[in-house]
């Protein structure tokens, strides 16, 4: 892999419906979402997703959210990536990390797929897990089990402070395109979570 690998695409993790919407577990839709609004792009259906080209300035991402369901996701991804001509290095993943603290986003360069199960099926289908990931924190569940909690709304304070975090995830991903997926890391990943001071 490259030093400081470029994006040219972004895919956001969720699952579709309406049912599913406004969940923890469409973190990663509600980024790409906000990237077609910012380059003034509309989402259409194609490669068992919703994908688009949007020009952010002088930068152009494709856009993919596929709505295989999460534990399939890399069904819709790979024919995305073999149409672009896309390298998963040079691919950003935007997904819900219950290993951070809501308000936070880090990005990752590589690694495996730590439970997440749409990861794991990137990985699957990719051949490899040699993407970047930008990783927007939901926490975890005070108790009970993990499944409720992801696919749970957001409560009211972290609603108020939920468009700063996704403003700041769709920054990330635009950083990691213009400038590197490094540079990006530096930038970001020393940041308080959104709500916090310092």
């Amino acid at each position: 892999m490259a030093s400081n690998p470029r994006a040219r695409a972004v895919i956001g993790l969720g699952n579709p419906g309406p049912e599913y919407a406004e969940t923890r577990h469409n973190a990663g839709f509600m980024v790409v979402d906000a990237l077609a609004a910012r380059g003034a792009a509309k989402l259409h259906k194609k490669f068992s997703g919703r994908t688009a080209t949007a020009w952010l300035g002088d930068t152009r991402l494709e856009l993919l959210e596929p709505l295989t369901f999460m534990n399939d996701s890399g069904r819709s991804a790979q024919p995305f990536c073999a149409w672009h001509r896309i390298d998963p290095t040079e691919v950003v993943v935007v997904h819900d990390e219950l290993d951070l603290p809501f308000g936070v986003v880090r990005l990752k360069v590589g690694g495996g797929h730590g439970g997440h199960n749409g990861l794991r099926s990137l990985v699957k289908h990719l051949g490899t897990g040699d993407f970047v990931r930008v990783r927007v924190g939901i926490g975890r569940p005070p108790r009970g089990e993990v499944t409720p909690w992801v696919l749970g709304r957001f409560p009211s304070e972290e609603r108020r402070l939920l468009p700063e975090v996704i403003e700041r995830a769709s920054e990330a991903c635009l950083a990691t395109a213009r400038d590197g997926a490094r540079t990006a890391m530096n930038a970001y990943n020393g940041l308080a979570a959104v709500g916090q001071n310092g």
